[in-house]
């Protein structure tokens, strides 16, 4: 009787999950059938992943009271505010302009190699609305009718991986003072960590070899600054060792050694101004001129640390960076048949930045930040330069300090054309530095709309000849809208309050601090700008 009763209950659910089973099928197969038939529709055949393509876009209106006088500065324009470029400040006139850059990548990694085997190649594309057409030339060809011959190569770079964590770059490739991988690594962790930019960021040819590892990475390059003529050993090469180590999740700590070998005596260089410590390319950056009377060679170092804590802001609401470098060396010049000595070098740089995130993003934060370097009181008299040297020195630009916050009185990304700031070198002309800068800023829609107040300060660590120490105040602010993923309209604005350090005519190197001989403390400068920018990939 147990077993009549028992059997259907056990044969009632077998039923159950037999046309549980047919159902789920049939379902499935009905979905999979749409799946593909929707899929097939609509959707491309998968793209090929041998080539990639990413571009930045830039597009802003600018209005300031700065402008070079030189008539022939139409294109770009870099270098010190006030210094050789021409740039000066007026109060009967201001600029109203639009410039666009396009700067495009073009990723080939064929799958012949695995993936172990990419080629990277860069372009930037610069031009002011209005400017020039039928011509050839860079940071030009915006003009009606167009057709300028204005490309301009970045980078032409070949990079191998041997094995995982290796890499070998070949060519025309990043020179950034990090110890990040340039093409693994977004830009702003690079200006905010190893030495932020400000001794070597621009571009160069060579070999460059790193290593990532779990807690560590290194690399070590050589690049080719100036070849001139190849039978004639009169080449500007760097050499470098640059390693970071994880001491714990937060905190990680590195150091560097760079060192550059000049035999050039400025030959080659940026156009009519050459480069190297004898050149005129030092008064168009701002960076001390030696003026060497006769022919030299130089032999220049770079000995350096660094830390950094939470420096992504995602571990807590703390991050701390920070760098100290010495650079020393010596120059010697020709005189007759020998060499003598030309100048010892002995010159120091640090940074010290503080961060706080006190909201959900990282876009509500604060930070506040140092920055000093020594200085030079009486040029080459005693045959010593106690300043700090950078790859200014030897390019337009090769140092750039973009990360401060500041718009006038040190560098900003947001440029095209026109890259004059008061302080374009870490060294302020031979004469060092002492300054700061805080910023604030607040999501107000998180990861949507966004506000920025900032302020910055800097005196010289040494006064010229008839002014003081003071080199200025600038207030700045900036709102930014998120149109879309890397997609933004930004609009910003700041004015600078020019000190006692501009009340100096002196030419003791070479140049005049202030833009003329006249004397006279000059306008204070102020700028305004809107910008469009979109990073496409």
């Amino acid at each position: 009787m147990k077993q009549k009763l028992l059997f259907p209950f056990i044969f009632i659910p077998l039923l159950v999950l037999h046309f549980k089973h047919i159902d789920s099928q049939d379902l499935n197969s009905s979905i999979t059938n749409n799946y593909i038939s929707y899929f097939d529709k609509q959707v491309p055949r998968k793209a090929n992943k041998e080539f990639q393509f990413i571009a930045y876009f830039i597009n802003q209106g600018v209005t300031s009271n700065f402008f070079p006088e030189n008539i022939f500065m139409k294109g770009q324009v870099i270098g010190r505010l006030f210094g050789d470029n021409t740039t000066h400040t007026a109060d009967t006139a201001h600029t109203m302009y639009f410039e666009q850059r396009i700067i495009p990548f073009f990723i080939y990694q064929p799958k012949l190699f695995n993936g172990k085997a990419t080629l990277r190649a860069s372009f930037e594309i610069d031009w002011t609305w209005g400017d020039a057409a039928y011509g050839t030339g860079g940071n030009l060809g915006g003009a009606i009718s167009s057709d300028q011959v204005n490309i301009q190569t970045q980078n032409i770079v070949v990079e191998y991986n041997p094995a995982p964590g290796w890499s070998l770059n070949l060519g025309m490739q990043r020179l950034f003072d990090t110890p990040y991988d340039p093409y693994r690594t977004f830009f702003n962790k690079m200006s905010e960590t190893g030495y932020r930019l400000m001794y070597w960021g621009t571009d160069a040819v060579g070999l460059r070899i790193h290593r990532e590892k779990d807690f560590s990475r290194w690399t070590v390059a050589y690049y080719q600054f100036y070849e001139n003529n190849i039978e004639e050993n009169d080449d500007v090469t760097l050499q470098y060792a640059n390693y970071e180590k994880d001491l714990s999740p937060l905190w990680k700590l590195g150091g560097s050694i760079y060192y550059l070998r000049d035999r050039s005596n400025g030959e080659g260089g940026v156009s009519i101004y050459g480069q190297g410590l004898n050149s005129r390319l030092t008064q168009y950056n701002g960076t001390f001129r030696f003026n060497f009377d006769g022919d030299y060679k130089a032999d220049v170092a770079w000995l350096g640390a660094f830390f950094s804590r939470n420096a992504d802001f995602m571990m807590d609401r703390f991050r701390l960076t920070g760098f100290a470098n010495y650079n020393f060396g010596r120059a010697k010049v020709k005189n007759e048949n020998s060499w003598e000595k030309g100048a010892d070098i002995s010159g120091l740089g640090a940074n010290l930045r503080l961060g706080y995130r006190y909201g959900q993003t990282t876009e509500d934060v604060v930070t506040l930040g140092a920055l000093y370097a020594t200085g030079d009181k009486n040029a080459l008299e005693d045959k010593k330069y106690t300043g700090v040297i950078t790859g200014n020195t030897w390019a337009a630009p090769a140092g750039i300090y973009i990360s401060s916050g500041s718009y006038i009185l040190f560098p900003h990304g947001n440029v095209v054309n026109r890259f004059t700031p008061l302080i374009a070198d870490l060294s302020n002309m031979g004469y060092g530095l002492l300054g700061g800068a805080f910023n604030a800023s607040r999501a107000f829609v998180p990861y949507r709309f966004k506000g920025k107040v900032g302020a910055s300060y800097a005196m010289s660590n040494v006064a010229p000849d008839g002014g003081g120490k003071g080199i200025g105040l600038e207030l700045n602010a900036a709102l930014s809208y998120q149109i879309g993923v890397y997609m933004s309209l930004e609009m910003h604005g700041a004015y600078v309050w020019l000190g006692d350090f501009y009340d100096s005519n002196d030419d003791t190197y070479s140049f005049y601090v202030n833009g003329t001989q006249d004397g006279g403390r000059p306008v204070n400068p102020w700028t305004a700008f809107l910008v469009f920018k979109w990073l496409m990939f």
